[in-house]
């Protein structure tokens, strides 16, 4: 049987992987158009899988005496939720964007580096 932790990293990489390929294809689409909103509506359950296992892997992480780390990594992470969710409502209705993506990509790069960064995550720097 695989480790938890391993298998629960493995499923929080994929959902958020797919969370920004599906993020990607909602805002290439018209506004209007009826698959940006089937599109926004499966994201949002990525969303709420991204939570669940991101919680669990939080819960995890205070075994290794990091705790504020990994707290700011998960702030950083509900941030990319959020920015991304803004972008998305606000380009619907048609409203200014830009400080949406600025916080978007502020937020992803933080989750990022401490994803890589910390003990529990992949060495990639």
């Amino acid at each position: 049987m695989p480790d938890f932790l391993t298998s629960s990293t493995h499923i929080h990489i994929t959902t958020w992987v797919l969370a920004l390929v599906l993020f990607f294809v909602a805002v290439s689409m018209a506004p209007t158009a009826k698959g940006r909103k089937i599109t926004h509506m499966i994201l949002r359950l990525m969303y709420v899988l991204i939570i669940i296992t991101g919680g669990l892997l939080f819960a995890k992480s205070l075994d290794f005496g990091q705790g504020m780390l990994y707290g700011f990594k998960l702030i950083s992470g509900l941030g990319v939720i959020a920015f991304m969710e803004m972008v998305l409502v606000r380009g619907q209705k048609g409203k200014s964007t830009k400080g949406m993506w600025i916080g978007l990509i502020i937020c992803l790069v933080a989750v990022l580096y401490l994803g890589f960064h910390l003990q529990m995550g992949f060495k990639f720097f």
